[in-house]
């Protein structure tokens, strides 16, 4: 026997969110246009370089906004989770763009460095100045939510990042003015770059972590499995498995042996309530056995999945 528990679900992304997205979008868009014009007349590459990571940006936002909305489906006869598993591959796919990102900018800052440009400082000062409150606000917006979803985090990285290159590409151009230093520009680039990936890596990695089922951060099995244990009248738990469903929903499943039999739903009720409680489990599924040993579980070796 089984015991399901979920939180209702819902059918679009909450209004607030949804919001934030479209403005993010909708600014970012503009600013890419204005920026790369501005960094060809002025000739700066890090300008350049900020105005293709805010494409890329416009780009993280988008399938952070379409992840959610996926999300939000309901199952259907063949996607018996819904798409909530959508979140995690859009955080990785992020992730991985904005690591492309920093390859693309280091590139392009070495080639400069051996080969200096005359640079427009005042065009760069004013610009980026511009890139910094339009990222720095885009990414408050998704402050709140960052810390409890993957998904949002990788959208709020994307924009802080930025908001960071954009900050760099001032403190390039009041140098560069006052100093006519044209090598400060690229490595300027590359000090930005070497920021975006730190904060990039950790992203990258809980993300490839969710996507191949590992145990989501901050859920350790072994108390989950004492837990489980500890429930009056089980006698062994095996085949435990804790999965992340979504960036912001966790799914376990396991086999409970108890030989006085099937303790009656107000008992699987409870545990699922405190899994939740506890452990940030919202959707578990737990099947009773009696331990016969005419008719063992093949599934109850830890090797066997």
């Amino acid at each position: 026997m089984s015991s399901h528990h979920d939180e209702p679900h819902r059918n679009s992304v909450p209004g607030d969110l949804g919001r934030a997205f479209a403005l993010g979008v909708a600014l970012n868009a503009g600013f890419v246009v204005i920026e790369a014009g501005a960094g060809l007349w002025s000739n700066s590459l890090a300008l350049l370089a900020d105005a293709g990571h805010n494409l890329s940006d416009v780009l993280a936002l988008l399938l952070a906004w379409g992840a959610a909305t996926l999300a939000a489906k309901r199952p259907s006869a063949r996607f018996t989770f819904g798409l909530k598993s959508s979140t995690v591959l859009v955080a990785l796919v992020n992730a991985l763009l904005l690591l492309a990102a920093c390859g693309a900018i280091a590139w392009e800052a070495i080639g400069r460095l051996q080969a200096p440009e005359p640079v427009f400082g005042p065009v760069m000062i004013v610009v980026a100045a511009f890139g910094v409150a339009i990222n720095a606000g885009t990414a408050l917006l998704f402050l709140p939510r960052q810390k409890h979803d993957l998904n949002v985090r990788g959208a709020f990285l994307h924009m802080a990042a930025d908001a960071l290159v954009s900050l760099g590409v001032v403190i390039a151009g009041v140098a560069l003015w006052i100093t006519g230093w044209t090598w400060l520009d690229p490595v300027v680039s590359l000090a930005v770059v070497g920021a975006i990936f730190a904060s990039t890596w950790g992203l990258a990695r809980d993300s490839l972590d969710l996507a191949l089922h590992a145990v989501p951060a901050g859920i350790d099995p072994t108390e989950v499995r004492a837990f489980l244990a500890a429930r009056p009248g089980v006698a062994d738990v095996h085949d435990l498995h804790i999965w992340g469903m979504s960036t912001t929903e966790n799914a376990l499943s396991a086999h409970l042996v108890i030989p006085d039999g099937h303790p009656g739903d107000r008992f699987l009720a409870e545990i699922a309530q405190a899994l939740e409680q506890r452990f940030r489990i919202g959707h578990a599924t737990l099947q009773i056995e009696h331990g016969d040993p005419a008719h063992p579980c093949a599934l109850e070796p830890d090797h066997v999945v």
